[in-house]
Parts: structure tokens; C-alpha cells; sequence
């Protein structure tokens, strides 16, 4: 087992709805209104309740995908955006300060945002597609390449919350 290290979770995105259906020309549906939370519950097998994932077989070991706030700077400079996009329209589950997420594939690692750990394995890439270009900014699809976070796999009940976290790898 790793040494803890201390992280923030900035953002908590569970969606009931898909946006990214058909072409990216087309645009994106309306997003939900109640997509970006202050507190989400994650269950071992299944995914984040209320999230459109949850559930889903096929969607069983990428459940919740976890980004790095850092790869949405990395968008803006590389861009020269005057603003970082905005991560809703990643459509990840997690935004994180202060880990390399993309560097842990296959990792089993908690997450403990104060009410207790709740244990993950970064699975797959969570690899950037051409809506990135429509939805962040022409280019963000190539900026995010090995930038676009993880697919990970829930192996325990818990609760995830905004502000300071602890990451332990396993």
C-alpha cells in the first residue's frame, strides 16, 4: 500500500441522460439540470446512483470516469483559450486536483473525501472522441489525447463529496 495523498475533488457530475448522441455537428442535447453535485453515491459493481451507467452491464467495470483538472488547463494553454473549458462538458463522473489520474491504469486506489474510502480500479482510458472539438473547443479532442482521464471500476460501497480528499493506491 502507497502513502496516502492529499487531492481535492472539484467537481461531481451524475448525469440521468446522454448528451453525445449522433454526430458532434449536430450539437449536444440540453444539458440535465441537475447534473454537477456536491455529493455522490457510488455502489460496488454498479456505478454512481442517478447516473446514466448505473447499472449497466456493459458499463460494469467503467462505471465512473475521473479526469484531472489539470488536463482542462492543459486544454486552455495548448489552445490559448482565455478560459479552461468547462468540465461538464467532459461528461466525466470526477474532477480531481493533484493526481495523475492517467498514469494509474490498472491501479486499485480509494478515494476517501471524509465519509470513509470507497475503493476503485482504473481500468481503461477514458480517451478523448471528436465531441471534445465541438463541445470545449476545436483542438481539445488532440490536446486531450492520454489526457482524458480513467474508466474505473467501483469495488465498494461509499460517498464522495467536494473539497479535500486522500488518494491511497493499493
Amino acid at each position: 500500500m502507497s502513502i496516502p495523498q492529499s487531492i481535492t475533488i472539484e467537481h461531481l457530475l451524475a448525469s440521468p441522460s446522454h448528451r453525445y448522441e449522433g454526430r458532434p455537428s449536430d450539437g449536444a442535447a440540453p444539458a440535465h439540470a441537475l447534473e454537477l453535485h456536491e455529493r455522490i453515491e457510488l455502489r460496488e459493481g454498479l456505478g454512481i446512483v442517478g447516473d446514466r451507467y448505473f447499472g449497466h452491464a456493459a458499463h460494469r467495470d467503467a462505471a465512473v470516469t475521473i479526469m484531472a483538472a489539470e488536463s482542462l488547463e492543459h486544454v486552455a494553454e495548448a489552445l490559448q483559450l482565455g478560459a479552461v473549458p468547462d468540465f461538464a462538458a467532459t461528461r466525466r463522473n470526477i474532477q480531481v486536483r493533484g493526481l495523475d489520474i492517467d498514469a494509474m491504469r490498472g491501479a486499485t486506489f480509494s478515494l476517501d473525501s471524509g465519509e470513509g474510502p470507497v475503493l476503485l480500479r482504473a481500468t481503461r482510458p477514458a480517451n478523448p472522441c471528436g465531441w471534445m472539438d465541438a463541445e470545449l473547443a476545436p483542438g481539445a479532442h488532440r490536446a486531450l489525447l492520454r489526457r482524458g482521464g480513467m474508466r474505473c471500476a467501483v469495488l465498494s460501497d461509499g460517498v464522495l463529496t467536494l473539497g479535500a480528499a486522500v488518494v491511497t493506491v493499493h
